[in-house]
């Protein structure tokens, strides 16, 4: 385990509220934390819990450098503990460890984590401008979707995982947020309709990336024993882990092998588990070839084999394995840090609130963040009552 997850018992905490912030396109003028307040309140609405319980702030956001300062600014809130740990989109099963250890050690006892994002309103480019890097940017690669174009191809090149393959993803993603009423993408999508959509970076095309919307949510999270007394039941997390492996694209080792091959089985050693025992999954889809990967890493199928794994619709609705069930990024919402979705989306299934695109059993649900250009991975695995 990473010196992070040390120390940290297996269901000692429990989600106990989540909520999205309003999701697609807001109204001109809604800033970060107006969202991040908005899905904080729903959170706590749906925990059965009132802002003056909170006492631990975690928030991170690409468009605020000091993220729990402005969203306790807002709330009025004089928290006991504060994090704004920010690493990309896997920050927020970051926060859930680190919250986890806050909560355990009683340095708090009701911890918030929340997010927002007006990407769309204001363009990704404003609210998430590049980073100069003296090794790429005069090269004017384009920047984040060319970075894992290179994982796209190289995994092409060394597997022989085809252009198909890669797009099934899409087609999967797609037919899950069919069954989402919150999901941005409302048209059905064939292989072919990806593979002959707009290029932006070889192979990808516009169907291979994640959507640009406005949006956020928020988690509460809560100490086992009092998680038991509250609204809903408790989703308890069994087990985390995380890698930070590199910043640039050019320092990966790797470019088929991500940090999730280190942050997987740090959490399913702390969760006592092995994949075979995960009912649903949440992999940050940013781009179609992100899921092919993780599903490697983390030791759902062998290296090299994750392009193959996916077809014949296996990951789809009805398919032998459920995976990103919300639409994920590519088809149901991607505000830019889109980790705490997923999140909810597993707290979801765990709970049997998904509706239509309820998983059968939910008792184990996966939920994988990534950073960066997969510069960071971190993994939670959350269960129901019956796994504690």
């Amino acid at each position: 385990m990473s010196a992070q997850t040390q120390g940290l018992k297996r269901g000692s905490v429990a989600i106990v509220g989540a909520a999205e912030a309003d999701l697609g396109q807001v109204v001109p003028e809604t800033t970060p934390v107006d969202l991040m307040a908005q899905a904080t309140l729903r959170a706590l609405d749906d925990a059965g819990l009132k802002l003056s319980d909170v006492d631990g702030v975690f928030a991170a956001a690409s468009q605020l450098s000091m993220a729990s300062v402005d969203i306790c600014e807002y709330l009025g809130l004089q928290p006991k503990y504060q994090d704004s740990t920010r690493i990309g989109g896997s920050a927020f099963m970051s926060l859930l460890s680190h919250a986890h250890m806050a909560l355990q050690s009683g340095l708090c006892s009701v911890a918030m984590i929340t997010y927002g994002s007006t990407q769309r309103i204001m363009t990704r480019a404003a609210a998430s401008p590049r980073e100069y890097n003296q090794y790429e940017s005069p090269y004017r690669m384009r920047s984040p979707v060319g970075a894992y174009a290179l994982a796209a191809s190289r995994h092409m090149a060394q597997y022989g995982t085809t252009r198909d393959q890669i797009a099934e993803v899409a087609v999967s993603a797609r037919k899950w947020a069919l069954l989402n009423p919150r999901a941005w993408e409302k048209d059905p999508l064939t292989i072919e309709d990806v593979k002959n959509a707009r290029p932006v970076s070889t192979p990808f095309t516009v169907r291979d990336c994640c959507l640009v919307n406005d949006g956020g949510g928020a988690i509460i999270v809560t100490t086992a024993e009092r998680a038991k007394s509250l609204k809903k039941p408790p989703v308890y997390v069994l087990g985390s882990g995380e890698c930070m492996s590199h910043r640039n694209i050019t320092s990966m080792a790797d470019l088929t092998v991500t940090g999730a091959a280190v942050s997987g089985p740090q959490a399913f050693k702390a969760a006592g588990l092995k994949p075979a025992d995960v009912d649903v999954l949440g992999l940050y889809d940013a781009f179609t070839i992100n899921p092919i990967l993780f599903l490697e890493d983390l030791g759902f199928c062998p290296k090299g084999e994750g392009g193959r794994f996916v077809e014949g619709g296996r990951i789809a609705p009805g398919g032998a394995l459920a995976v990103n069930t919300s639409g994920g990024g590519l088809s149901y919402c991607h505000p830019g840090m889109y980790g705490l979705m997923i999140l909810i989306e597993q707290v979801r299934q765990v709970r049997g609130e998904a509706g239509k695109r309820q998983v059968k059993d939910c008792e184990i649900a996966l939920a994988h963040g990534n950073g960066g250009v997969l510069s960071t991975q971190c993994t939670a695995l959350l269960g129901s009552a019956a796994t504690v």
